[in-house]
């Protein structure tokens, strides 16, 4: 006996779960979920950011108006963009249209971060709240914006939600030689869940 509990006890911590910093997404189509709703979950690997719910006012701005970008993870200052003639109200990480956006960072090279870009992964999120009310035309906002303005981030995967879709889209930047990132998204298929985690 007295052999066999060193023996369980190594077993037991072995087969524990081990902690992990890691952003983690759920998603749920409406046709895999009770009442038809689309979801997706979120956890942020960041303790700095527990507790916090940023609300944005939907906005009417002159022509010729900017936007200030700041990156998310540091507060530095990115630069300025076109402000958009109208914006929809934020609370979190979901807009008015019922279109949510979450993460998760996967990283990739470094040497594929554009250090004169503008816009990172947590601007593309929250500037495409303020402009899309669907799924698709988010992917649209975002992939525009890295497009013009650049991809200041590293690999990002982004669940992309509204009320009738759910998507999965990553993003990678191409480095400092060449302006843009690289991106695909996919409709997760009604019915179905998907989940990524940034590990």
């Amino acid at each position: 006996m007295s052999r066999i509990v060193p023996v369980l006890l190594l077993a037991l911590g072995l087969a524990a779960p081990a902690v992990a910093p890691a952003c983690t997404n759920l998603l749920v189509t409406k046709g895999a979920s009770a009442d038809g709703s689309t979801m997706i979950s979120y956890t942020a690997d960041s303790h700095t950011l527990y507790g916090e719910l940023v609300t944005r006012p939907a906005a009417v701005y002159p022509p010729g108006a900017m936007r200030d970008v700041v990156e998310w993870d540091t507060g530095k200052f990115l630069g300025r963009i076109p402000q958009a003639p109208r914006t929809y109200r934020v609370v979190g990480n979901m807009n008015e249209k019922q279109l949510a956006i979450g993460e998760t960072t996967f990283t990739g090279r470094d040497s594929l971060r554009d250090p004169k870009a503008i816009v990172d992964y947590g601007s593309l999120m929250y500037i495409a709240l303020e402009r899309a009310a669907t799924a698709r035309e988010a992917i649209a906002v975002m992939t525009s914006l890295v497009a013009e303005h650049g991809y200041y981030s590293t690999g990002e995967s982004f669940s992309i939600s509204d009320p009738n879709e759910v998507w999965l889209m990553e993003m990678i930047g191409k480095g400092p030689a060449d302006r843009g990132a690289v991106w695909v998204a996919r409709r997760v298929p009604d019915g179905h869940i998907s989940g990524h985690a940034n590990l």
